[in-house]
C-alpha cells in the first residue's frame, strides 16, 4: 500500500482549513465531491481528481467551520461551526436545508448514521452527544457522557468536554472521544451507555470505525498515539506510534487495510493495519494537518483510491492510494 501525491491547492481558503469530507456519488452526479471547511466561515466544494472548485463557497457559518460530514446518500452534508449551530445543506446547490442549534456549548465533531436516518454531534462542554433525525431534523435525544469511576474532573467543570463522535458501520454502536482522553461507547439501538475505553491520556480529537469489522475502532489523540480498540468487548487490541506531535485526524481506507492520520507535526502518515506500522510519511503541508479523508467507493469510472488532507497552511493535498 502506498500514497502518491497527485495535486495540491495552495490558498484554497482564506484561513486555516480544519475540516474535510467526501460527499459520495449520487444518481445525478457520477463522482464523489470533496468538501472543505475553514476558519474563513465558508465551505467549498472540489472535484475529485483535479481539485477544481465547484460552485461558490457556502457561507452563513459564524466563528469558523470545524467539522464536516456527508450524508451517505451523497446529496446532503452537515457543517459545524463554533457558534453552536449545525447547518445542513445541499451539496450540489449549496442551498440550506436545516439549521440545528445545540446550546449551551459549541459543537465539535459530527457524523451521520450509516443508513442516513440520524445525525450525531459531539457536544463540547455540554458533556453529551446530541442526536437529530434527518427526516424532519428534530432532536431525538441527548446522551450524557458519564465520568469514569475515580476520574478527576477536567477543566470544563461539567466533567466532560466531547470532541469527536463515530458510528459503527452496522449502526449498532456509537462512540465519542473526550478532552480527558476517555472514550464512551453506547448501544446506538437502545441509546444506552455501555462502557468507557481507556488508554489515552490526552484529548481524542478524531475516531473512525473499521468498514470491515463493526467492532474495531481507531482513535487519534494528542498523546501522539493511534489506538485500536474492540469497542464492543472493551479491549485495547493495538497501538500505532510515530507522529512527533498531536494526532489531530484519522480515517480508514474503504478496503479496511490502511489508516491515514494527520498531525500537528505537519505530516500525513499511512499505516498498515495488519502490521500496525507506519509505511509512509507525506510532508506536503507546512503547518498542522487538521483533517484526512479517504474517498468513498462508488461512482462512474472510479478505479483508484484517493486521500485528501487539509491544513492550517490553507492548502488541500490530494493523493492516490493504492
Amino acid at each position: 500500500m502506498k500514497l502518491a501525491g497527485l495535486k495540491s491547492v495552495d490558498a484554497a481558503h482564506e484561513e486555516s482549513i480544519w475540516a474535510a469530507a467526501w460527499a459520495p456519488a449520487t444518481d445525478h452526479r457520477p463522482t464523489a465531491l470533496l468538501l472543505t471547511g475553514a476558519l474563513d466561515e465558508t465551505v467549498r466544494v472540489w472535484r475529485p481528481d483535479d481539485l477544481a472548485s465547484v460552485g461558490t463557497p457556502a457561507r452563513g457559518h459564524a466563528l469558523g467551520v470545524v467539522s464536516l460530514a456527508a450524508h451517505p446518500a451523497g446529496a446532503l452534508a452537515a457543517a459545524v461551526s463554533l457558534d453552536s449551530y449545525i447547518r445542513v445543506f445541499d451539496v450540489d446547490s449549496g442551498a440550506s436545508v436545516a439549521t440545528l442549534e445545540a446550546p449551551p456549548s459549541e459543537v465539535w465533531g459530527v457524523q451521520f448514521h450509516p443508513k442516513g436516518n440520524a445525525l450525531a454531534a459531539a457536544g463540547g462542554g455540554s458533556g453529551s452527544v446530541k442526536l437529530w433525525d434527518t427526516e424532519k431534523w428534530q432532536p431525538i435525544t441527548s446522551l450524557a457522557v458519564p465520568r469514569p469511576e475515580g476520574a478527576r474532573p477536567d477543566k470544563t467543570g461539567s466533567g466532560k468536554f466531547v470532541l469527536s463522535v463515530a458510528w459503527s458501520p452496522d449502526g449498532k454502536l456509537l462512540a465519542c472521544g473526550s478532552m480527558d482522553g476517555t472514550i464512551a461507547v453506547y448501544d446506538a439501538v437502545r441509546m444506552k451507555f455501555l462502557h468507557h475505553l481507556e488508554g489515552h491520556h490526552m484529548p481524542v480529537r478524531s475516531m473512525v470505525f473499521s468498514p470491515v469489522d463493526p467492532h474495531v475502532l481507531f482513535t487519534a489523540s494528542d498523546d501522539c498515539h493511534i489506538h485500536i480498540y474492540d469497542a464492543k468487548e472493551k479491549s485495547l487490541i493495538g497501538a500505532m506510534s510515530g507522529h512527533a506531535s498531536w494526532v489531530l485526524s484519522i480515517d480508514v481506507s474503504p478496503d479496511g487495510m490502511a489508516v491515514a492520520s494527520g498531525s500537528s507535526d505537519r505530516t500525513v502518515r499511512l499505516w498498515d493495519i495488519n502490521t500496525r506500522a507506519s509505511v509512509q510519511t507525506m510532508s506536503n503541508h507546512s503547518d498542522q494537518v487538521w483533517a484526512v479523508a479517504f474517498r468513498p467507493p462508488g461512482g462512474t469510472g472510479v478505479r483508484a483510491g484517493r486521500l485528501a488532507s487539509v491544513s492550517d497552511d490553507k492548502s488541500i493535498s490530494l493523493y492516490d492510494y493504492s
